[in-house]
């Protein structure tokens, strides 16, 4: 007879395994918190949860930690997988996951399966659209049998998981891996239905329109940059390596001076950017890239921090020495510019970009 308390525990641990985002696969994750509670080679089949035991708990976290407003971030997502699905029609997209079935939750992809026989058709669209994106070949070897998936993560407004598969997998009926029963998907009419049914008072045209009107800044961030990694740096000033691994470092520090504040967040992850554009003034490059993109605070702590630095050194000029010192945001400029210094350490922990920008955005979120 299966143990009910552990069954819990296994529940619960997984469900903030993956509501955390550590962890992707429901397997894995049972696995994982049968090991942290010392049962890796004790437990009997039965004391596993189930995977929608799990989702359960995945939900009562995402209610209790983000409110109503989840509801209308899934509004906003289920818009955005209809505008992508439009563009991307002939390639029969059917949506799938949270966005579908209305379980989103602080981090949901929007995932979509195309159906192509070649990869090169579907990311050369992708590149005719301006969309970026990365093509992953997933393994997965569950009960012994090993398969391969390719997706392609997409980065826009919303961050998309498409998962390509033949086209005669068209009309192929997949099971979900909570249910076991036929997934729930949505052809781009289907999804027009849901969305009218479930927002009767929206003009659903004018809603996706107005989509592509609006400026996502964080996108503009994004192309800035990734380039960075290309960027490898002196090894006397900078032994870290390259110029992302940098930022991101003066980020994580940032984070732990200023977590609140998401200007100044803004300037430590993007004091950097102007160096894949132009290394000889990058910090001109960086303003003319991101103007009317970030905050005009951001904007000065940006355009000062190599001046902030060379008063650290003792090498900035008494007016110019003077001129910031007389600025509202002179304290900030010279924390910036400590953990500019400081963010040049090998091997150190740092969250990836899509963590930093997903922080970014809570925080703007918040601000509204």
């Amino acid at each position: 007879m299966a143990d009910e308390r552990i069954r819990r525990q296994i529940a619960f641990l997984a469900a903030q395994m993956m509501y955390h985002r550590s962890e992707s696969e429901y397997f894995t994750a049972k696995r994982k918190a049968a090991r942290q509670l010392g049962l890796e080679y004790r437990y009997r089949p039965g004391d596993l949860p189930s995977n929608k035991e799990i989702r359960d708990q995945i939900q009562a976290m995402a209610r209790m930690h983000e409110g109503p407003k989840r509801l209308e971030t899934l509004r906003d997502m289920r818009l955005d997988a209809l505008r992508l699905m439009r563009l991307l029609a002939r390639f029969r997209p059917r949506l799938i996951g949270s966005v579908r079935t209305g379980h989103v939750r602080k981090g949901s992809d929007i995932d979509i399966h195309l159906f192509c026989d070649s990869l090169a058709l579907v990311t050369n669209t992708l590149d005719e659209l301006g969309l970026q994106y990365d093509v992953e070949h997933k393994r997965i070897v569950k009960y012994g049998e090993e398969r391969v998936f390719t997706h392609i993560h997409l980065y826009d407004r919303n961050n998309f998981e498409l998962t390509l598969y033949p086209e005669d997998k068209a009309h192929y009926v997949f099971k979900s891996s909570i249910t076991g029963k036929a997934i729930e998907r949505a052809s781009i009419a289907e999804l027009e239905a849901l969305l009218r049914e479930e927002y009767p008072e929206i003009d659903l045209e004018a809603e996706v329109a107005g989509i592509e009107d609006r400026i996502d800044p964080y996108l503009l961030y994004r192309m800035l940059l990734e380039p960075l990694e290309g960027v490898k740096q002196g090894a006397k000033h900078h032994p870290e390596g390259d110029a992302l691994y940098h930022s991101l470092q003066v980020f994580e520090l940032a984070r732990e001076e200023r977590p609140y504040d998401e200007e100044f967040l803004l300037a430590a992850l993007l004091h950097d950017v102007g160096k894949a554009i132009d290394p000889s003034d990058h910090v001109a490059a960086a303003l003319q890239a991101l103007e009317g993109s970030i905050p005009e605070r951001t904007a000065w702590l940006i355009a000062h921090h190599m001046e902030a630095q060379a008063l650290r050194s003792g090498t900035l000029g008494t007016k110019a020495r003077a001129r910031l010192q007389q600025s509202e945001h002179y304290d900030d400029l010279m924390l910036l510019a400590e953990l500019d210094r400081r963010g040049r350490v090998r091997g150190a922990a740092v969250c990836d970009l899509d963590e930093a920008l997903d922080l970014l955005r809570e925080l703007a979120a918040k601000e509204e």
